[in-house]
């Protein structure tokens, strides 16, 4: 045995003896006092079995739940127990819940603001459709120059993503990057008029058959057959998409309907009024068809690839549909004279007008709630409603009145959410909860009234049940 091992058998029995630290920046290091080791390490303090040491540690390198130095699970040596949380917790949290209110009511402001932009914009294309067709009545060359000016769609799109989030890439490799909606190769000359073509001819079908209705109908007529879109939107995608069957969309889609019969009804199924409610009930047809193959195939396009495709229908709107206007043009079914004779000032506002209802329905949806575009779209009928009576003093009877409030109505029941029925159960349900607990709260404090009072005479009441 060496006399290191003597010198310890006749010492103490060694211990290892906590002490708080003189210098909390200072490293750890051991020293010797009165026999026993003592060890510090930069405010880590050591029990006998290492434990708490062991802890602190750990959540020191983890960083478990926000650990700060001197944080520990355990009680410590004065009794307290330690607290997690820091000081300023309590305002995070109150800044945190602040700036999900501003959030909210920003976005509900926007939307509310995109509302009427979006109701403006539409009355504003109709009506302006209406004051070109004085002078010039030509409604698929109007539809043929309105469509071309989707063209400007994707490079709106890019000015706005370089102002807004300072856009580094150059705008041939943004269309490039977009052009994945066709494909991982990129949009190829067949795929190009695979996937243009047949939208492109529904949109060209759409805005023909609504220009050709509001020759034959007011401008209120034909922007509430149009609402029936959004029944025929359900129908299709019941039937097409397997969506799920709602019993409050089918009675909307028969309100729909039975306000079509009654705007056909209303000049005894002849004339001009029977061709222009199906060239409007034809322009709701085919949107709803548009719509239901852009869910198809596109569904899932981000609002760039929307406006790279929109874009692309109106490049192909522009080579292969513009021969039809000519079409027309030799054969005098539309004859609109000289190029410098043409009323370039309302179609220019026109286009315009049907490119800004564009861009906010497609770029609202992403901005703000869905629901607030359908809003918007409905509320043009009374807007059409209040210039017609207004300016052009038109007198609406009384059939027609029943028939455009059966189709609003019936377009506000398809806005409905799915779960609606569920969550009005469960919003009458808790109604229904909160009334026994205020009465039986009502009863507790009449019966703690009647006793004082009955302390207060020296009676005793004892309530029955």
């Amino acid at each position: 045995m060496t006399s290191t091992e003597g010198a310890s058998e006749r010492a103490e029995p060694p211990c290892i003896r906590p002490e708080p630290p003189v210098d909390a920046h200072s490293p750890g290091k051991a020293t010797a006092s009165g026999g026993c080791a003592v060890i510090t390490d930069g405010g880590s303090k050591v029990t006998a079995n290492g434990v708490h040491d062991l802890e602190n540690r750990i959540l020191r390198i983890t960083g478990y739940y926000g650990y700060n130095r001197g944080y520990s699970s355990h009680k410590r040596e004065d009794g307290s127990e330690s607290n997690a949380e820091t000081p300023g917790s309590e305002t995070s949290d109150e800044s945190r819940s602040y700036q999900t209110c501003t959030n909210t009511a920003v976005k509900v402001l926007g939307g509310l603001l995109l509302v009427l932009c979006v109701s403006s914009s539409w009355v504003g294309t109709t009506q302006v459709v209406k004051l070109t067709f004085q002078s010039f009545s030509c409604p698929f060359f109007i539809s043929w120059f309105s469509s071309n000016w989707n063209i400007f769609f994707f490079p709106i799109y890019y000015s706005g993503l370089v102002v807004t989030t300072r856009e580094k890439q150059t705008p041939i490799q943004k269309f490039r990057e977009c052009s994945r909606l066709f494909g991982e190769d990129g949009m190829t000359l067949k795929l190009f008029v695979k996937r243009t073509a047949p939208f492109s001819i529904l949109w060209t079908l759409t805005n023909y058959l609504y220009l050709m209705a509001l020759k034959k109908l007011t401008a209120t007529d034909v922007s509430a057959l149009y609402c029936c879109h959004k029944a025929f939107v359900f129908l299709l995608s019941w039937i097409v998409l397997k969506d799920r069957f709602m019993g409050v969309r089918i009675v909307a889609a028969i309100m729909a309907i039975t306000g079509i019969v009654m705007m056909a009804y209303a000049d005894g199924f002849h004339g001009d009024s029977f061709v222009g409610v199906a060239l409007a009930v034809g322009s709701a047809s085919t949107s709803a068809l548009y719509k239901v193959l852009f869910k198809m195939f596109l569904g899932s396009a981000n609002i760039g690839e929307v406006a790279h495709f929109l874009s692309t229908m109106g490049f192909f709107n522009l080579i292969f549909i513009s021969c039809v206007p000519l079409i027309l043009y030799f054969t005098k079914v539309e004859h609109w004279g000289s190029l410098s004779s043409l009323p370039w000032g309302y179609l220019c506002g026109l286009a315009g007008l049907w490119l800004v209802f564009n861009i906010l329905v497609h770029v609202g949806v992403v901005l703000t709630y869905p629901i607030l575009i359908s809003i918007g779209t409905l509320l043009s009928v009374p807007g059409n409603a209040a210039v017609d009576v207004l300016k052009h003093e038109v007198i609406f009877s009384v059939v027609r009145l029943a028939a455009t409030c059966i189709i609003c109505l019936g377009f506000l029941l398809l806005l409905l959410p799915e779960e609606w029925d569920s969550a009005t159960l469960r919003f009458l349900a808790s109604i229904a909860d909160k009334k026994p607990e205020e009465h039986g709260e009502e009863l507790t404090e009449s019966s703690v009234n009647t006793r004082s009072r009955s302390r207060a005479n020296g009676t005793v009441s004892i309530p029955l049940a």
